[in-house]
């Protein structure tokens, strides 16, 4: 009998890939174009199709290739997939939720800090050897301010905003979160040893969230319409000087509405890892110097891709199991 061929068109960790190899896959990792993909996948007659945010699979895609059962998205969100057209063509989607979580908040949390003390900055000024004027940049960089006590808002409360409130947490913040899904959400705290400490929080409204935070960061997926869930008038309801924050998804955010905010100071500073139009981000958003960026790489930790890894493996595994 044939071995099942699995296509990782933007790859899997090693650790995922060798579980799937020992139980008997054959894993192919070339990455294929998108005019490329389809005529491969039917070739080589893969039967699962993993990827993570750059491959699209979209609904021609879908039905150009027949031999497919699963299609696997290494990460939480799937808007790069038509999932339910998927479904209806008898066609397993798995995804990864919990893996990438700590990570994703982790980072959130060193654009956070970034953004208080300037680090996006100062770092990019101070490696101008020739014109790194010391004095001068210690006194424009010295009004900092500190994350204890202030307030953070969490849009989206599933497991990443969880994770995000137990850093928050433990910063000694004090945390408003908004889910139309989550009623509460019971943030574990482990120190070392000893009995995880759980705190209970309960979701509030979106205008307390945007009206009383000091801090908000996103994590939502795509709304179906397609529309930005943070526009100029959801901007305007912010408190004037806040840090807007989104590893969430390019498109969340009307990046013109917050270029405004940030010319005017409504927005103090705001901190990117997702963009509009990737993998071309806009220049005016590239060239703003408050706004900390990053190229889209929440969950690309060496931890986190393991954890990818394992879990896609095994659920591709007890699929084929059945």
């Amino acid at each position: 009998m044939d071995k099942i061929k699995i296509l990782a068109n933007d790859g899997i960790d090693d650790s995922g890939k060798k579980i799937l190899e020992e139980a008997g896959f054959v894993v192919i990792t070339d990455t294929k174009s998108a005019l490329e993909l389809p005529s491969f996948i039917n070739q080589q007659n893969i039967q699962v199709l993993l990827v993570r945010s750059a491959t699209k699979v979209r609904k021609e895609l879908i039905d150009e290739c027949a031999s497919l059962k699963i299609i696997g998205r290494g990460g939480v969100g799937m808007d790069n997939i038509d999932v339910a057209y998927a479904k209806e063509k008898g066609i397993e989607v798995i995804n990864t939720p919990a893996a990438s979580s700590q990570s994703v908040a982790e980072l959130v949390f060193a654009h956070l800090f970034s953004c208080v003390r300037f680090l996006h900055q100062s770092n990019v000024a101070m490696h101008h050897v020739e014109n790194c004027h010391f004095n001068e940049l210690k006194k424009s960089y010295s009004k900092g301010i500190e994350l204890r006590g202030k307030t953070l808002g969490i849009i989206g409360f599933g497991r990443i905003g969880q994770s995000l409130a137990s850093y928050a947490l433990g910063c000694g913040m004090k945390v408003l979160a908004y889910d139309p899904f989550v009623e509460k959400g019971v943030i574990k705290i482990a120190i070392e040893e000893q009995t995880p400490i759980e705190i209970t929080i309960k979701t509030k409204s979106f205008d307390e969230v945007l009206t009383t935070s000091d801090f908000i960061s996103l994590h939502v997926p795509m709304p179906n319409n397609g529309q930005p869930i943070i526009g100029e008038p959801e901007i305007k309801k912010m408190k004037k000087g806040i840090i807007l924050i989104n590893a969430s998804r390019g498109g969340i955010v009307d990046e013109i509405a917050l270029l405004n905010a940030i010319h005017s100071n409504h927005i103090y500073a705001a901190a990117l890892d997702v963009f509009n139009n990737e993998p071309e981000p806009s220049l005016h958003i590239l060239s703003n110097k408050n706004i900390s960026l990053s190229p889209h790489i929440g969950a690309s930790t060496i931890e986190a891709q393991e954890r990818i890894g394992a879990e896609l493996a095994e659920k591709i595994i007890a699929f084929f199991s059945k």
